[in-house]
């Protein structure tokens, strides 16, 4: 009786957790389908029998949204590239092999972390005018990856530090060099860690603001989040239009993390070690 009364409790809970969670995005989905003459009614209405899709209609006329697809979506993969290559490149040493300095890689790592955000803007926008980044991909790109990095590293030494070493020894023994041990033994074992790590750089950066406001001030270069902060109203804010835009630009997040959670549980199954 005890196990299925906490049994009952944690379904409860994890219910709870999911319609808390969920629950803007469907109130955000709705507005963005109500006539403009429903948004505000008291008591709020969870729902229309009226729905309409001028609201897309008008998000996409009024502002390029399709750049600002194109735009989130190269800095995001620039970022993910970055993180992950220079990620593996730290968290395999720092992980499998002995070294002087271990410490110190590690603390430098985590020091990156401990800045907030808004302390680093006029420091990295320096850094990016004097090399010539600024309004550029690249530079972008950069600055997210350098805040995706520490996430990176910790997630994925944790995992290489989990694979026997009786693994990459038994490789080294056929023959392998460190680099073709970890090209075909730790890579493929590391392949969970790295598409979790790839689902959260791809969503920081996809949502990331600051800096994307900050370096990108070309118009041509806004990324999403910046482009849907631009949107005008001359009398009123425009807030059904608004919740279409931010609609439309969720569903690349919810795409890729369907299509990376396929992964992982491939990952996790195939990649599994076994004795």
């Amino acid at each position: 009786m005890a196990a299925s009364v906490k049994k009952t409790i944690f379904t409860l809970t994890v219910l709870f957790l999911v319609v808390l969670s969920f629950f803007p995005l469907y109130w955000l989905f709705v507005s963005s389908l109500k006539p403009a003459d429903q948004l505000f009614d008291m008591p709020p209405k969870w729902y229309t029998l009226t729905p309409t899709l001028k609201h897309y209609i008008a998000a996409f006329k009024t502002q390029p949204l399709g750049l600002y697809y194109r735009n989130s979506t190269i800095v995001a993969v620039i970022t993910l590239l970055i993180s992950l290559v220079f990620g593996c490149m730290i968290a395999y040493p720092v992980a499998r092999l002995k070294f002087r300095g271990k410490s110190v890689v590690l603390m430098l790592v985590a020091a990156t972390s401990m800045f907030p955000a808004m302390t680093m803007v006029l420091p990295i926008f320096t850094a990016l005018r004097d090399i010539g980044l600024l309004n550029s991909y690249v530079g972008l790109g950069l600055t997210h990856a350098a805040f995706s990095l520490p996430m990176v590293v910790w997630l994925l030494s944790a995992l290489f530090k989990e694979v026997p070493a009786e693994l990459e020894d038994a490789a080294l023994i056929d023959g392998y060099n460190r680099l073709q041990a970890f090209l075909n033994i730790m890579l493929p074992l590391a392949a969970p860690a790295m598409a979790t790590a790839a689902i959260l750089v791809f969503v920081n950066s996809w949502n990331e603001f600051l800096f994307s406001f900050t370096m990108m001030s070309e118009a041509a270069k806004r990324t999403l989040p910046v482009g849907i902060m631009m949107f005008p109203g001359e009398f009123e804010f425009p807030w059904a239009t608004i919740s279409a835009a931010i609609v439309v630009s969720v569903v690349p997040l919810v795409l890729v993390i369907l299509l990376f959670q396929k992964q992982v549980v491939q990952g996790l199954t195939n990649g599994a070690v076994k004795g």
